[in-house]
């Protein structure tokens, strides 16, 4: 089984906001790949379902960015996985808008989402699916830029990105992680 974790915060308020895209990444992987309804467990909302081949369990933690790690570590402890079980998708300033990129391990870079996994995991090295959003370009801007809803000139992006993300999620799955970024690339290499 994999354990597949959008980062975000559970308020409706804040549904759009750039921080929120890794619950959104999982919304649609979810529908493309017709998972179970979500319901709670894990100090989250869960649905299941099979892609690729494999059990791939999603999970977007209800205890807010700064403590996702708790929720992660809950449902990780339940089904005795290791942290290469788990991929985190998240939000990513230091991607231009649209790319993705995939690593295992690594440091969190001032993303308290992924700090909390580090923590309660114990391990870093579970994998990252970082998903561009661009940086404000002034760090004292950046608190205010993730916790912003993507404008109107991000949709077509957004959209694209997201797409590509569950079209080729067979493909990360399935541990093809160089086929998966270069299939994500090329469906999203004609979106502004």
């Amino acid at each position: 089984m994999l354990l597949w974790v959008g980062l975000g915060n559970p308020e409706s308020g804040m549904a759009r906001n750039r921080h929120n895209i890794g619950f959104m990444a999982l919304d649609v992987i979810a529908i493309r790949h017709g998972f179970s309804p979500w319901r709670q467990r894990f100090k989250g909302l869960v649905a299941e379902g099979n892609v690729g081949g494999q059990k791939v369990l999603a999970l977007k933690p209800l205890t807010y960015m700064n403590a996702s790690g708790e929720s992660v570590q809950v449902a990780a402890a339940f089904f005795k996985l290791p942290p290469e079980a788990i991929t985190a998708f998240h939000d990513e300033l230091d991607l231009a808008p649209g790319k993705m990129r995939v690593k295992k391990g690594g440091g969190a870079a001032g993303h308290n989402g992924l700090r909390s996994m580090d923590r309660m995991l114990g391990s870093p090295e579970y994998w990252r699916v970082r998903l561009g959003i661009g940086h404000p370009g002034d760090k004292a801007r950046v608190l205010s830029y993730v916790l912003g809803d993507f404008g109107k000139d991000d949709r077509d992006w957004v959209i694209a990105l997201l797409d590509a993300v569950a079209d080729s999620a067979a493909l990360l799955a399935t541990d093809k992680i160089p086929d998966f970024m270069s299939k994500v690339a090329l469906l999203t290499q004609d979106t502004p």
